[in-house]
């Protein structure tokens, strides 16, 4: 009984978020600006065996610390074979953010962060090992933009992928 009160609460908390949150993000790469990524990288071609770069490639000295770019729900954080250190949050608008390459994570799976809050730390894990250190971030929206759509390499998907570059609130 207390478990299922708990999943019903987890569970309302998550479906307020997208009405809940504001919209604003903020740099995950404590320090960074604008200089330390490339933005004609998202959705540059050809990029392994991706195809298509989905996200944008933020550098930084390994160990420097990421925070969630947003407040929302980690749905997940582990391991990926690409990705390597991963994490997954659920924030405003009902978009999910994604964090890859990590060296560590200091967030759990199923727990609320705050815009701002450490979450991890800037590496290469993943298909990122030998490469200098960076995050890999991408902003997907669950509620497809379907005037995106391009005829593009995989143009379709990016009905769901965003330039997070577009978005990043510059000098938080």
């Amino acid at each position: 009984m207390k478990l299922t009160i708990r999943i019903s609460i987890v569970l309302m908390g998550v479906l307020l978020i997208g009405y809940l949150l504001p919209g604003a993000i903020v740099m995950p790469v404590k320090g960074a600006r604008s200089p330390d990524w490339n933005k004609a990288s998202f959705w540059y071609e050809p990029w392994g065996s991706s195809g298509v770069h989905k996200g944008i490639d933020i550098f930084a000295k390994k160990g420097t610390q990421i925070v969630s770019s947003t407040a929302g729900f980690v749905v997940y954080q582990g391991k990926l074979s690409k990705g390597g250190k991963v994490i997954l949050v659920l924030g405003a608008k009902w978009r999910l953010y994604y964090y890859a390459h990590l060296d560590s994570i200091t967030t759990e799976s199923f727990s609320f962060v705050e815009k701002n809050q450490v979450i991890g730390s800037v590496g290469n894990s993943g298909n990122a090992a030998g490469k200098p250190a960076h995050l890999h971030y991408s902003m997907i929206t669950m509620l497809p933009y379907v005037w995106k759509m391009t005829t593009q390499t995989q143009g379709w998907k990016k009905i769901f992928f965003l330039d997070p570059g577009k978005h990043i609130k510059q000098g938080y």
